[in-house]
């Protein structure tokens, strides 16, 4: 579903602002929505429904698996997971009591115990997007009751959100601080305003800013994501930096519909444009190279540097010649890059790919040395006026960090 994230921090009083330490590099982990929906039959479907049980065996599969220690962190229940209604005696917010049958506490406290940070999901408006009890005119007791319950991120939905949304977004980041408990923030902040949206104070309350529509289990999402990424009308992408991100929606790496070439691109791009990898698939059941993909260290280093300079299009060719693009972003230390070279075709023939360093945006004197993310290829040195000449197939992702070549290597060769 629709969101973002702010992240608020444990040491800083009733403050506005976002310079709490949190959410220094893009967050990583596991959301329910794209995968398990609003699936809340559990009589007839026990093993896929939003509960206890699914959370708690995502969260041993997550521990397990080596996704935590890859950086994959949160563990995050979307839409469904609340009782239709709010408690009669306090007015606080429960967890629907069949599926949740100890409470999301409970559910929470086995989630830490595996390692791992719990993320909830609300609305700023009076009804989430499924019909669940929203946070307005309750955001104060509901930042309470989550910090209570232990939650780390918040992600606030823009359903119904009513004419003074930007206030209900910044009075949430403003509760959660007061709580006195580090909670990542995640807001639609950004898909509420439309058009006329304010990517600078997106930034102000949130931590990570949906911007985009909601992701599906399908090729056509992925691929409208990442030109919507590309143009960059907006120039958003100049806005994130560590605290605070632009948020592409959920990987659906390892689900039904994407070919391996278009996983490894959603979660090349993914990397490249500095956006939360937030993994929603069945991990009970994932095949082993989506697992693996997930799992790349070299890609994953892309996504966290350091530096958090989100990666942006520098060129892209859509005409009779062929349709490609190249993506670059900066990374530690100085003088790296990431390069991707997408191939945008949807069709069987093999996309001829050359062009200078200088082309891709290197322009070292002294020239590269690349190696392919994927595959592990390495390729040069060149020269800022070589050519790199790949065939790169349709709807893939030619992904590689490019590092500079040195005086004493000049010298060797």
């Amino acid at each position: 579903m629709m969101w973002s994230v702010v992240i608020l921090c444990v040491l800083l009083p009733f403050t506005s602002g976002l310079d709490n330490g949190l959410a220094r590099t893009p967050p990583m982990g596991w959301m329910s929505w794209e995968r398990f929906r609003c699936n809340v039959d559990c009589k007839n479907d026990p093993d896929n429904c939003i509960s206890a049980k699914l959370l708690m065996q995502m969260a041993d599969r997550m521990a397990a698996d080596g996704y935590l220690d890859a950086g994959y962190e949160y563990l995050s229940v979307d839409d469904c997971w609340m009782a239709k209604e709010r408690s009669h005696l306090m007015g606080t917010l429960v967890a629907d009591p069949e599926r949740f049958p100890n409470g999301m506490k409970a559910v929470i406290d086995y989630v830490h115990s595996r390692g791992l940070k719990f993320g909830i999901y609300g609305s700023v408006g009076n009804k989430t997007c499924k019909g669940y009890p929203g946070n307005k005119y309750h955001m104060e007791r509901d930042a309470a009751t989550y910090a209570e319950w232990g939650v780390d991120m918040l992600k606030l939905d823009c359903c119904n959100p009513g004419p003074n949304f930007v206030t209900g977004f910044e009075q949430m980041g403003l509760y959660l601080n007061k709580t006195g408990r580090p909670i990542l923030y995640g807001c639609s902040l950004a898909i509420c305003m439309g058009p006329k949206v304010d990517y600078n104070l997106a930034k102000k309350y949130c931590n990570m800013w949906r911007n985009y529509e909601d992701v599906e289990d399908s090729w056509k999402y992925v691929f409208n994501i990442i030109e919507f990424y590309g143009k960059n009308d907006k120039k958003f992408l100049e806005i994130a930096g560590p605290g605070g991100w632009n948020d592409a929606d959920e990987l659906i790496v390892g689900d039904f519909s994407l070919s391996a070439g278009q996983q490894q691109t959603q979660m090349g791009l993914w990397a490249i444009m500095a956006t939360p990898l937030f993994m929603s698939v069945d991990l009970r059941n994932i095949d082993e190279s989506a697992k693996q993909l997930l799992l790349n260290k070299k890609l994953l280093a892309i996504h966290q540097d350091p530096l958090g300079i989100a990666g942006k299009r520098i060129w892209n060719i859509d005409g009779y010649t062929g349709r490609l693009e190249s993506w670059l972003r900066p990374l530690s230390p100085e003088g790296r890059y990431a390069v991707g070279i997408f191939n945008k075709n949807v069709g069987g023939l093999l996309q001829m790919v050359n062009r200078t360093m200088s082309q891709l945006g290197l322009t070292d004197e002294n020239g590269y040395t690349m190696k392919e993310v994927f595959t592990g290829i390495s390729y040069g040195p060149y020269k800022s006026s070589d050519s790199l000449v790949i065939l790169l197939p349709p709807s893939n992702l030619f992904l590689a960090v490019a590092t500079p070549v040195t005086e004493k290597e000049l010298i060797v060769s």
